[in-house]
């Protein structure tokens, strides 16, 4: 792109937009800049889509030194996701009523059947005439093969519709979970679930049926207009089966809610399990594993099952209804012909065009356990989007220096009542280095976490720059945070991949800066496909000090202000405790902002500050050589 190009997608600091459509999976490059008038829905069709670094915040850029900047592309962004349910979901629903047109005039098409009967049996019967029958069998034809192209259309339509709901929703879904499962819970994840159900809800018989219901009244009038007597036997059986309908689901409600509730808890249980395979297997907890995920699932399909034998019942009643309504056609049908108020030809079309009528309502009562199941589905999906933080709009400000400021904050985490953190204060300048430390379970992780806006605080405040990080544009803040969980996990692919965030327009440069950096160029180079060897789901071929060392270089890509490490040295040899000394090292000197999370000493000599974090308060904080010989248990030495 040119540097024309690069300012226009950057200009004044608004997000930039686009007016095509990208497939779900597929890269979109910035292009040039479009009209005020385009929509930009169709970018949230791709999670995968790369946003144009903005000024002082592209890859590489940092206060000490020359920028080495990232290709200037678009990423997903914020504000397609805030359009998602109302621009997006308004072309669905205009696909929608269009299908709901095509269902009318199917139906109509199909009178064409009991109408062809009717004369069949009245007129060319009585009459003997051949002209006739060819006349009404060519004009029948004609309304069969229009009925079949306008259903195979509608069909059509239907399955659009299903895969543009998946691929306008699936983005900012993933991403609406991601943001709410910061707590550790992969809970919000279970609605890709819940997406897959939709769609499939609308590509299924039970949707299909439900339009043609809106007909019904149009094949009643036709029997009254064949016979009062049998038009108000039809009007009693669907009075009878709409009662049939309402009872099914006040019936099914409650147990079918917790029917999935249970399923959602066993397939949590699940995941947990496969997680935790090598534990499980290891010490014998296979049996245990089990027998948790079993109860979950036995209350799932106990209530699963109250709620089928409910919906069953009520089915087979509302077919009973439907039956003997055929048969009540038939047989006052035969009584008005005997009594020549009918004549036979329409006694048929009566019993057929009057099936037609009750149909839908008895398909929908058979189905209405996927009608249920779809509707609350879809009310999960919309709830996490409409609910999720992604949704506030927050400016685009200058890349940070890393000043981080922490302002008494408090943490108690809902529903619990304990105290985790309690008036913690601290204060760094850019460039300053930070090492927490104190006993487990004192809150260390709990805190570190908050530095990088993973949780917010119950009260205080974490501030970036003099701004609190909830201020912050989320993509904007990850841009600047490097982080290095105490339980580090790496993406499956490649090394390479993995230490540019998984970013496609990472430059070579930047990744070779960041490993550098890191000091673990060596370790990447001794591997026989060096940087483009392979992370298995498992993290292998790495060694546990391996994964520590490639997530280190991750958290230095992109030159962030801040970097937050949580025991980065846990898994570390001498060598590799060397190494992330000199690490710690090269960070001052690019001027970011350093907390450390450590149990080890070895790594409080290379840290500016120490705070001592007990019980959730800090029980002292200050530079390091005035804390570092009191927790060594030793006199400071002498000025």
């Amino acid at each position: 792109m040119s540097e024309n190009g690069r300012q226009g997608a950057d200009g004044g600091g608004k997000r930039t937009q686009t007016n095509s459509t990208p497939p779900l999976m597929e890269m979109e490059i910035a292009g040039p800049e479009p009209s005020a008038g385009d929509a930009p829905i169709a970018e949230a069709t791709s999670p995968f889509a790369t946003r144009a670094a903005k000024p002082g915040s592209g890859g590489g850029a940092n206060n000490s030194g020359p920028a080495l900047p990232l290709p200037k592309e678009r990423r997903w962004r914020d504000r397609d996701f805030r359009d998602v349910l109302t621009v997006g979901m308004s072309d669905i629903r205009r696909s929608m009523i269009v299908v709901a047109v095509f269902s009318f005039w199917i139906n109509l098409l199909i009178l064409g059947v009991p109408v062809y009967l009717f004369n069949i049996s009245d007129r060319v019967l009585t009459s003997r005439s051949i002209d006739t029958l060819i006349m009404l069998t060519i004009v029948i034809i004609g309304a069969i093969l229009s009925h079949v192209f306008l259903d195979m259309v509608r069909r059509f339509i239907l399955m659009r519709v299903a895969v543009d709901v998946e691929t306008r929703l699936g983005a900012p879904v993933v991403s609406a979970a991601a943001r709410a499962s910061q707590n550790g819970s992969s809970a919000e994840f279970q609605v890709l679930s819940d997406l897959q159900q939709v769609r499939n809800f609308i590509t299924g018989p039970v949707l299909l049926t439900m339009l043609d219901a809106p007909v019904a009244p149009i094949y009643l009038l036709a029997v009254f207009l064949i016979h009062p007597d049998l038009g108000w036997i039809v009007t009693i059986t669907g009075v009878a089966l709409l009662t049939f309908a309402v009872l099914n689901q006040k019936l099914t409600a409650v147990p079918f809610a917790r029917s999935t509730a249970f399923a959602v808890r066993a397939n949590l249980q699940a995941d947990a399990m496969a997680r935790n395979a090598g534990v499980m297997n290891a010490m014998g907890m296979v049996p245990e594993g089990v027998q948790i995920w079993g109860r979950e699932t036995a209350e799932s399909l106990k209530a699963q099952m109250v709620a089928q034998n409910r919906n069953t019942i009520i089915s087979g009643l509302s077919r009973f209804v439907r039956l003997c309504t055929q048969i009540a056609i038939l047989g006052w049908g035969a009584h008005l012909a005997l009594t020549a108020q009918l004549t036979a030809g329409m006694m048929i079309a009566a019993s057929i065009v009057g099936s037609r009528a009750l149909a839908p309502i008895e398909g929908t009562i058979d189905g209405w356990r996927s009608f249920v199941h779809a509707r609350t589905a879809y009310a999960r999906v919309s709830a996490l989007l409409r609910n999720s933080s992604l949704n506030l709009e927050r400016l685009r400000v200058p890349r940070p220096t890393g000043r981080l400021n922490v302002e008494r904050i408090l943490y108690v985490p809902p529903p619990q009542k304990r105290v985790i953190l309690n008036s913690v204060s601290l204060s760094l300048e850019p460039g300053e280095s930070l090492a927490i430390v104190g006993p487990s379970g004192s809150g260390k992780t709990t805190l570190g976490r908050m530095l990088v806006g993973s949780i917010a605080p119950t009260a205080g405040t974490v501030r970036l720059d003099l701004m609190d990080l909830r201020n912050w544009d989320p993509l904007q803040l990850g841009e600047n945070i490097g982080y290095l969980p105490q339980d580090v996990q790496l993406f499956p692919g490649s090394i390479k991949a993995n230490i540019a965030r998984m970013r496609s327009d990472a430059s070579d440069a930047a990744i070779f800066e960041a490993a550098e950096m890191a000091d673990v160029h060596e370790l990447i180079s001794s591997f026989s496909q060096g940087y483009e060897t392979v992370v298995a789901m498992d993290g292998s071929p790495l060694s546990g000090g391996q994964k520590q060392r490639v997530a280190l270089a991750r958290a230095f890509f992109n030159n962030p202000r801040l970097m937050v490490l949580d025991e980065p040295n846990s898994n570390l040899d001498s060598p590799g405790e060397a190494a992330l000394a000199r690490a710690l090292l090269r960070a001052k000197q690019k001027g970011i902002t350093v907390v450390a999370i450590t149990q080890r000493p070895t790594l409080l000599t290379s840290v500016d500050k120490i705070l001592l974090l007990d019980q959730g308060m800090v029980k002292a904080i200050g530079n390091r050589d005035e804390i570092l010989p009191a927790l060594l248990g030793r006199a400071p030495a002498a000025a």
